[in-house]
């Protein structure tokens, strides 16, 4: 299991090669980037994550293992950006794999689902009428109980 919480870009196939190398167990690799986006009321600019770094890790590894649980994987891998990042840039990085491709894609899923409702991440857009910080969505929260 790989968790990251970081300020810098990630390389996705780096990411891919760190998991997939040497191991032929593996049968399926899914992947998720979530990116900044603009399709706000206003336009947006940029958006500022912030988080408390002892406890992200702690949440951001717990749903890993919660995954881990549920679902036979090979590798978990979770890098999410921190700071004041741009639209368009990647904000979140959920990479799953496992003998069988059902298991990669639930679990990725999963992650992404619990991600957006348990992880503790305060988001603030920054639009061009202003900053506000982001409320959490129903439909996200809708998504997770599926589980």
């Amino acid at each position: 299991m790989n968790i990251q919480v970081q300020t810098q870009a990630f390389d996705m196939g780096a990411e891919i090669q760190a998991i997939t190398a040497n191991r032929p167990d593996i049968g399926a690799v899914v992947s998720f980037i979530g990116l900044v986006r603009d399709v706000a009321a206003q336009p947006v600019l940029a958006m500022t994550l912030v988080h408390y770094p002892a406890m992200t890790e702690k949440a951001l590894t717990d749903i890993a293992r919660q995954a881990q649980r549920r679902w036979d994987l090979t590798a978990v891998t979770v890098i999410h950006r921190v700071g004041k990042l741009s639209a368009g840039e990647p904000i979140v990085l959920v990479i799953t794999a496992s003998t069988h491709r059902q298991a990669a894609f639930a679990a990725c899923e999963f992650i992404m689902d619990y991600l957006k409702t348990r992880a503790p991440f305060w988001k603030k857009e920054h639009t061009v009428h202003g900053d506000h910080w982001v409320s959490a969505k129903d439909s996200d929260e809708h998504a997770c109980q599926r589980w």
